[in-house]
């Protein structure tokens, strides 16, 4: 029995640790790209969540990608960078493929295009200072993990309720270690009155 509770409380405390993983990713992926103009990043590395499939089949829409920042450069036509640019008339991020990079004494231009956009290049041409990072990689479909999670019901059940829950756990767990000491030190009491008393029979004449 001891033996399984123990088993219970291991599993329990990974699941919790999972828990908090999954939300501290959640908190950093919304809050990395809050403020347009500064984009945060964790040990140089920045997960973002993909709205469009405009680079399928590298990666689609859905998809968690990591960017990591990077000399600029080191970049070469061919590299995925993720650039701020605008879209739809609207100040955002995008993450396309180098197509050409044009050199003027030591600034840099870069002409990107997306995967999937039937070899039509992007509008507006960007330089170093619009680069936030190079992609590095990314995990198939785990942004949709992160959509759920920023929806009031995802947070609620996949965050809230379980952490929720373990702190019951935990309190639960101090309830019985007190009464257990209580136990203990009222046992303890019991048998050292048990011994004064015996003692005090046998000093009586």
């Amino acid at each position: 029995m001891k033996a399984l509770k123990k088993t219970g409380t291991i599993v329990i405390s990974v699941l919790l640790w999972l828990v908090i993983l999954v939300a501290a990713l959640y908190a950093f992926t919304t809050i990395a790209t809050r403020d347009n103009q500064n984009v945060s990043s964790l040990l140089g590395y920045t997960p973002l969540v993909v709205k469009s499939d405009s680079m399928a089949p590298t990666f689609s829409a859905g998809d968690l990608i990591f960017i990591k920042k990077c000399d600029t450069s080191t970049l070469k036509e061919g590299d995925i960078i993720c650039f701020h640019t605008i879209i739809d008339n609207e100040y955002a991020l995008n993450t396309h493929r180098i197509q050409k990079i044009d050199t003027v004494g030591d600034a840099r231009s870069y002409t990107t295009l997306g995967d999937n956009n039937n070899g039509i290049a992007d509008t507006h041409i960007i330089s170093d200072g619009d680069i936030v990072g190079k992609y590095v990689g990314d995990l198939p479909k785990a942004g949709k993990v992160m959509d759920f999670l920023s929806s009031s019901m995802g947070f609620l059940i996949v965050i809230v309720l379980p952490m929720l829950l373990f702190f019951i756990y935990q309190v639960y767990n101090l309830i019985m270690i007190a009464i257990r000491l209580k136990k203990a030190v009222a046992v303890e009491t019991a048998r050292e009155t048990a011994i004064a008393q015996e003692e005090a029979a046998h000093c009586q004449p």
